[in-house]
């Protein structure tokens, strides 16, 4: 899965779902996407003077870019865990400063398979259904 790919599975197809896997180049497609727009995003603020203030990077722009990317961000990240065999629950160790290290173990490491091989209790590997 390349750049593109990812962006429009996780913006356009399942812009919402919170159910099924999210492959690592999925995840991590996606997430360098974002991040290079949201750069693109704070120049932009900056360009057209709508920061919030004069010593901030990010404004109105950055700001509306982050509200319409939230849902879809948050749907991939639980995919990635389920992708890993765990809940969706899981984002919510985030609020604890702790809680970075095993989401970030969680998002790197390869798929968690059942017994069978290719599928855990959130479906099947989305790395073999794109045969």
């Amino acid at each position: 899965m390349n750049m593109k790919e990812a962006v429009t599975s996780v913006v356009i197809k399942k812009y919402a779902t919170f159910s099924g896997r999210a492959s690592r180049s999925e995840y991590w497609w996606f997430s360098l996407a974002i991040f290079l727009v949201n750069i693109g995003t704070m120049m932009l603020d900056n360009i057209f003077g709508t920061t919030y203030d004069s010593q901030s990077v990010d404004g109105w722009i950055t700001g509306l870019f982050s509200i319409a990317i939230m849902i879809p961000s948050l749907a991939v990240w639980v995919r990635r865990l389920h992708d890993r065999g765990h809940s969706g629950w899981w984002t919510l160790i985030i609020f604890t400063i702790i809680g970075l290290i095993p989401i970030i173990y969680w998002s790197v490491m390869p798929a968690k398979e059942g017994d069978e091989g290719r599928e855990n209790k959130w479906g099947t590997n989305p790395l073999l259904d794109e045969d």
